[in-house]
């Protein structure tokens, strides 16, 4: 846990739910709960890792956060001001403070645009700076800051490397000197070696610019690696959020449990070991079964878990989701 982590709150989510129509569905009026019930609450200076199986919600929720989709219901509060039914226009001043890093590097930049181009446009949108020499060295210094070389200015995106692409995504986001950013699997699209300069690059920026991260992930072992607190997500439902040491190694939900089981282990001698892995499909969104959400893949489950639904409840300062949580 860094030491400069307060427990001050930038942003908290009540409630939020999420539902895509589904026309061609044979069921009448049917949907897919992308997010149900979720309440989040991020605190100044953090990294909140958000980690789950793909399909299970994440990138939606970042979504729902940054106010990109509307949400179906749900509250959402950013610095205490109400920003759940905010217009476009009066959304400008708080989209200064919130920016996302996108997935894909070679989808997230404009091909037709310069690097010039692509890091000054939110600059000058939001008019932040009052000339062109201004504006330049803004630039210069933002590619600076994320290792871009200078002799790179006029460059477009197809003539970088994948990393390259990220790193100008990451100065794009940096650009209004944000205070929460929404890291959307912003290494997954990487070599490994490039993974590693991409993660050290984000803490470095979050020490010098006093940033808060959400940082989406299936990779829990880059997620070891950058959290201060975990939270697991299945099938648009919150199982469990606490401190990364805690979650990683004492899991408390039995998906946690599961998930950290996936983990590779370099140790030859390690791999040898029995592991109780994670059985059967993940239900339809569609159709999300009754009670635990979990239970039809959980070795656990009673029939106490198929019919009632499991409320949230602190555990030694960690919230679980679960009617019999792990010892």
């Amino acid at each position: 846990m860094k030491t400069n982590v307060s427990k001050k709150i930038l942003l908290e989510a009540s409630h939020l739910v999420k539902e895509f129509p589904v026309s061609s569905s044979k069921k009448k009026n049917a949907c897919v709960h992308a997010v149900t019930d979720v309440n989040l609450t991020i605190y100044e200076g953090e990294t909140l890792a958000l980690v789950g199986e793909s399909g299970c919600g994440k990138s939606t929720l970042g979504r729902l956060l940054l106010r990109l989709i509307e949400l179906t219901e749900g509250k959402i509060l950013f610095e205490g001001e109400d920003i759940t039914h905010m217009k476009a226009r009066e959304l400008q001043g708080i989209r200064k403070k919130m920016q996302i890093i996108f997935q894909d590097p070679y989808a997230s930049l404009n091909p037709r645009m310069s690097v010039e181009q692509i890091i000054g446009e939110p600059l000058q949108t939001h008019r932040a700076c009052k000339t062109k020499s201004e504006l330049q060295a803004r630039i210069l210094d933002l590619m600076e800051k994320v290792g871009i070389p200078k002799e790179a200015l006029k460059r477009y995106p197809h003539q970088f490397s994948g990393g390259q692409r990220q790193r100008i995504g990451i100065a794009r986001a940096i650009a209004l000197n944000p205070k929460l950013i929404i890291c959307d699997e912003p290494v997954s699209a990487l070599d490994v070696s490039i993974q590693s300069q991409v993660l050290n690059l984000l803490r470095d920026l979050q020490e010098e610019y006093h940033l808060t991260y959400l940082f989406i992930s299936h990779d829990l072992s880059v997620v070891r690696h950058i959290s201060d607190r975990v939270c697991v997500m299945f099938l648009g439902k919150i199982c469990e959020i606490g401190d990364a040491n805690d979650i990683f190694t004492k899991p408390k939900h039995p998906y946690t449990k599961f998930l950290l089981e996936a983990i590779p282990r370099p140790d030859p001698e390690l791999r040898k070991e029995n592991k109780e892995l994670l059985m059967g499909e993940m239900p339809s969104p569609v159709s999300p079964p009754s009670g635990c959400r979990f239970h039809t893949r959980c070795p656990y489950a009673t029939a106490h878990c198929r019919i009632t639904e499991p409320e949230a409840r602190n555990i030694n300062g960690r919230m679980v989701a679960c009617h019999f949580p792990l010892e």
